[in-house]
């Protein structure tokens, strides 16, 4: 069956399934990248825990430019599907070429940054001079080799768009590899390869980021002849460009809350290192959690978004509803995970002065993950509806409005030590529970307003 057709007439439920499996798979991998980097460096002989701490503090920046490569993403997978699906090949080619363009001046944005900017960044959230060390190291290398993450991100949607999401998965999982046999021997030094620390981690990770890229490349030349290829469609085209940010900048900026969040936090943690520590390494395995919902919410959007082109109100309420079940399902699984084997966890990450914080973290806020989760599926449904600003206000709730007063307030019992520390750890359930309430009303209206005013 061609993907085209598999996209108009394969039951919702399967389909969702079948391009999900991939997608989480996907994203899960890219998870795997920090937890990989993290796991490696706090088993460093000298320095681990000032390595760890490093990592912790330039996370925002790594989180950023993944926002900003994949809100571009999202908006063109949207878009791209939704023309598809209206059958335009020729917009299509130009979507394609359009968001190639913009990779290239996120690129150009990132190498600025990598070169003038990382070290005042990183020293605004600590004193300690060897921490600042690495942590500019460490980022200055994946900023000015940041093209590998950007343009995976892009041939990643190209893909996911046209229904191959089998092969962006494919080219994650080579990244991975790559990024994982690479780790130890350029961290610890290996044979040939002298030992480079934090400085190891980095250019492991580039590497595998930049042989994903070029795998996907090949793949989105080779498979997705639903349109044309070439640099002609990749002149800037205004009006093309608007409608992929106004699917996609939402996105962007949710994702850019996230950096903000976890900026603010490390300020708020600032007064316990081993705190600050804990919450950094709490977030990268969250984050595979959350990242799970992210693959399925990839799969949700464009078969929604595919299914609103053709305008078949059936199958964009399939899509809603098989694709909250499925993040549901997924986000209890994920908190099982995390509350059986938080000592695993901490043990991988050799946490030491770090570990009680980490595992009270890990007890409290991965409560939150089912409200997380399906706020994550809501955001995905509102972008395949044109329903931006509805995701926009989401993303305003759980990352800025409601979680930073309240971790804030919480602040200032948590001189108290670890029984202190742990009412800032609620600030995040309770942040998730009233923004899903808040995003179950936005459903119900985008559904009445969109879906039921179909033809």
């Amino acid at each position: 069956m061609a993907e085209s057709n598999k996209m108009k007439e394969m039951p919702v439920n399967k389909l969702m399934v079948q391009m999900g499996i991939p997608m989480i798979l996907s994203m899960a991998l890219q998870a795997v990248y920090n937890i990989v980097d993290s796991a490696f460096v706090g088993n460093m002989k000298v320095g681990s825990e000032a390595a760890l701490n490093a990592l912790t503090l330039v996370f925002p920046v790594q989180m950023l430019m993944v926002a900003v490569g994949i809100g571009t993403g999202v908006g063109t997978n949207a878009l791209l599907a939704r023309t598809l699906g209206q059958g335009n090949n020729k917009k299509s080619a130009k979507v394609a070429g359009n968001s190639l363009f913009l990779g290239i001046i996120i690129y150009v944005v990132c190498l600025v940054f990598g070169i003038f900017g990382v070290k005042a960044y990183v020293a605004s959230q600590t004193v300690d001079l060897e921490v600042i060390a690495m942590g500019t190291s460490y980022l200055r290398i994946c900023c000015v080799i940041s093209f590998g993450i950007i343009f995976f991100s892009l041939f990643e949607k190209l893909l996911q768009a046209t229904g191959r999401s089998l092969y962006s998965t494919i080219g994650q999982v080579v990244g991975a590899v790559v990024n994982i046999i690479l780790d130890p021997i350029m961290i610890y030094g290996i044979g040939p390869v002298p030992e480079m620390g934090v400085e190891g981690a980095a250019y492991a990770t580039v590497i595998g980021q930049v042989a994903s890229a070029v795998l996907l490349w090949i793949f989105h030349v080779k498979l997705n002849k639903e349109f044309e290829h070439g640099a002609k469609y990749m002149k800037p085209d205004t009006g093309i460009i608007k409608e992929i940010y106004a699917i996609g900048l939402p996105a962007i900026i949710a994702q850019a809350f996230m950096s903000i969040m976890v900026y603010v936090m490390n300020l708020i943690l600032k007064f316990t290192p081993s705190a600050q520590t804990a919450y950094g390494l709490f977030y990268k395995v969250q984050q595979f959690v959350l990242f799970l919902a992210f693959g399925l919410r990839d799969a949700i959007t464009p078969i929604i978004a595919f299914a609103y082109g053709m305008g078949s109100k059936k199958r964009i309420k399939d899509g809603i509803k098989y694709g909250l079940i499925y993040t549901a399902v997924l986000m209890i699984f994920g908190i099982i995970i995390t509350e059986v084997f938080t000592g695993a966890f901490a043990t991988l990450f050799n946490a030491g002065p770090s570990r009680t914080y980490f595992i009270g973290a890990m007890r409290i806020i991965s409560i939150s993950f089912i409200f997380a989760g399906i706020n994550v599926a809501y955001q995905g449904i509102y972008q395949a509806l044109d329903g931006g600003m509805e995701s926009l206000v989401i993303s305003l709730l759980r990352q800025l409005v409601l979680i930073l007063p309240l971790a804030g307030i919480f602040s200032v019992f948590a001189r108290n030590g670890q029984m202190g520390v742990s009412l800032i750890w609620w600030a995040f359930p309770i942040t998730e529970f009233v923004s899903c309430l808040v995003g179950y009303v936005f459903l119900k209206r985008i559904r009445k307003n969109k879906v039921e005013n179909l033809g």
